[in-house]
């Protein structure tokens, strides 16, 4: 269906050039320029940086987009995107991380399959492309969905070929909607690790998968060290109070030294099964009770991280925070292993991580709709999710009414899981999926799905694997 609607796009697109001389001048006039050139003729943009890379051209650029899409002449802001150029011949990735935007090379995977150019927006309030003043009822997920529209429908007249969208964690979930506000847009959805948190008080999936995940040996190794730095709280947030001073951090959004110390001791058995593998357990100290407080402190630090309930670490991501507290929801999960006497506030919501002076009413209905739709109406969509993450305790699901679309787990895998980590025949079958949604797999693949690989090869300074590092509440 996809197909046929683009052909009798470009048939109707084709008429119209036909009709005057001049305009197919006009039209064949762009394949003769630069790149460079042809980009920077789209209305708006404007180059920040362009960098090289064998075998593409990598451009840093600005986009002049609408504070409110609903009302585009009440003000503008610049967002900044970039573009991993090939060739205009070639498929079309569209990458967002949810967040900022890397301004050097790289590669996701389903741009090494395709062998195709890469377009990555950098998401909405997200510095530097945060509107000011910042009028923060304009962070929603329908306006982040309608920049990434607007940003197609300049590049499509030259990167005509098919286009699929792609995004780890939060960015998985923003390819997701993005489908569901402009289904008309890409030829396919490849959203990894993305997070469906379809009724926010309604957590008991992870703690479900708290309770299993892994091995019984990891989750003591675990649980021993988280409950053993809250019994040890006051010689602990001594340490921290020291730490703090010496690297002039601040707690004035969260309230205090001694919540920001439980916040991150509460994140550490979930920044554990987010970033590590089960392998790792090996580095985690076995008999917490007799463990040295730098032995406590080192493995906190090193999973959870100190600094980030600082002023200085939620400072970036309050876009996110206000999100997960008006849209998005966020996780609330129980501590059985610890007696009640020593969690003093619990795991906190995202409310608690962002400025007073920020208003947040939360929408219980957004998540509700993106689930409803992903579920009677997904079309061409891959959802890949992480067996050991726990973000994939409540992944999306298809419905009776989804048409070519696939939900994989990759077994023992964190929030870095992807395609290559797939078993073998859901790795090809995914494979060879992308392949026909960006309109280039070979006939031997059309014909036969197991022989599905990359059309490109790995290029290690290119092609990012590793899972994207975040704060651990965050997706």
């Amino acid at each position: 269906m996809r197909k046929a609607l683009r052909w009798l796009l470009a048939l109707t697109v084709l008429i119209g050039t036909l009709s005057t001389a001049g305009a197919a001048t006009a039209a064949q006039q762009p394949q003769a320029t630069d790149i460079k050139d042809r980009l920077l003729a789209v209305p708006g943009m404007s180059l920040v940086q362009e960098k090289p890379y064998p075998g593409y051209r990598f451009f840093v650029l600005n986009y002049t987009q609408p504070v409110d899409h609903r009302k585009p002449s009440q003000g503008t802001f610049q967002q900044r995107i970039t573009v991993l150029h090939k060739d205009v011949s070639r498929p079309t990735v569209f990458y967002t991380g949810g967040y900022n935007v890397s301004v050097n090379p790289s590669r996701r995977e389903p741009t090494q399959i395709v062998d195709g150019n890469q377009v990555s927006m950098e998401y909405r309030f997200f510095t530097p492309s945060r509107p000011s003043p910042a009028d923060w009822t304009k962070l929603d997920i329908w306006q982040a969905a309608s920049d990434q529209h607007r940003i197609f429908e300049a590049l499509k007249p030259i990167y005509q070929e098919n286009w699929i969208s792609t995004g780890g964690s939060k960015g998985g979930m923003t390819a997701t909607y993005y489908e569901r506000f402009y289904p008309r847009d890409m030829d396919g959805v490849v959203a990894y690790v993305a997070p469906n948190d379809v009724v926010n008080n309604q957590d008991k999936a992870y703690d479900r998968f708290f309770a299993e995940v892994g091995t019984e040996e990891c989750r003591d190794r675990l649980n021993g060290v988280q409950r053993e730095a809250l019994v040890r709280r006051e010689a602990l947030t001594e340490r921290y109070a020291a730490y703090a001073a010496e690297n002039e951090y601040t707690f004035t959004t969260v309230g205090s030294l001694d919540k920001a110390y439980e916040a991150t001791v509460l994140d550490y058995v979930w920044g554990f099964w987010q970033y590590s593998v089960l392998a790792d357990c090996d580095t985690i100290p076995a008999d917490a009770a007799n463990a040295t407080d730098d032995e406590l402190w080192n493995s906190l630090d090193t999973i959870a991280g100190f600094s980030f309930y600082t002023d200085q670490g939620l400072s970036p991501y309050t876009p996110y925070y206000y999100q997960a507290g008006t849209q998005l929801g966020a996780p609330t999960i129980h501590f059985p292993h610890i007696e009640k006497k020593y969690i003093r506030y619990g795991y906190l919501p995202p409310r608690e991580f962002v400025p007073r002076d920020i208003a947040m009413t939360f929408q219980p209905n957004a998540m509700r709709d993106i689930d409803s739709w992903v579920r009677g109406n997904a079309r061409q969509m891959l959802f890949v999710y992480g067996e050991n993450d726990p973000w994939g305790a409540e992944p999306f699901r298809l419905g009776k009414g989804a048409r070519d679309s696939h939900v994989f787990t990759a077994p023992g895998a964190n929030h870095g899981a992807n395609v290559a980590g797939l078993v073998a025949d859901e790795k090809a079958l995914a494979t060879a999926r992308i392949l026909d949604w960006a309109d280039v797999a070979p006939a031997a693949v059309q014909q036969d799905a197991d022989l599905a690989k990359p059309l490109a090869r790995y290029d290690a300074k290119l092609d990012v694997r590793d899972v994207e590092r975040e704060p651990t509440l965050r997706p």
